[in-house]
């Protein structure tokens, strides 16, 4: 049902036109590219082919304004798996809002979504407790609105899969475990 070359498809028709840009099946690691002179449009390289990773490069991509838009990985810092509690801490507070639009995207395609802590071998933290951040991140954006261009995907989104239009909160089905209850 979720073929990538339909993600791809969706992201050039919407895209490609206005901001030059390509959504583009990569091998390794993600990473976005600005034009330059070897390639004369930005691309947004997502992990092997990944569905999911398209949609978590896309939500970075629509996170970022103009001026980090023309940036290798929009200047970014970023620490890879293996970070410390600290590390890990600053990580998933720079993640919050990039994750809550790849959930309302997922939720425009009918996609299921995943929040993802990405520290494999580093230091665990409550993943609980993360998803409710982005979550409330998620209630937020629906509530003040999205960027014009999260808008326009969103709705490409839900036209191409048919999911409900606009997206509202009943959309996102959360319920946080009994001893964040209090804290969500």
């Amino acid at each position: 049902m979720h073929q990538i070359v339909d993600l791809i498809s969706i992201f050039e028709s919407t895209f490609y036109q206005s901001h030059n840009t390509r959504l583009v099946k990569g091998e390794h690691e993600p990473i976005y590219i600005p034009a330059s002179d070897e390639t004369n449009f930005h691309q947004i390289i997502f992990a092997h082919g990944f569905y999911a990773s398209a949609l978590h490069e896309i939500a970075h991509w629509l996170v970022a304004g103009d001026k980090r838009r023309l940036l290798e990985d929009y200047g970014y810092w970023y620490c890879p798996d293996g970070r410390d509690k600290a590390q890990q801490a600053e990580f998933e507070s720079v993640e919050i809002k990039p994750q809550a639009i790849e959930w309302a995207l997922s939720v425009a395609a009918g996609f299921d979504f995943k929040v993802s802590v990405d520290n494999l071998n580093g230091e665990q933290t409550c993943r609980f407790a993360f998803q409710a951040r982005v979550y409330q991140q998620v209630l937020h954006l629906l509530q003040v609105g999205f960027n014009e261009r999260t808008n326009r995907l969103l709705h490409a989104l839900s036209s191409f899969y048919k999911t409900p239009w606009p997206i509202s909160a009943t959309q996102f089905e959360w319920q946080p475990p009994e001893e964040l209850k209090n804290a969500v």
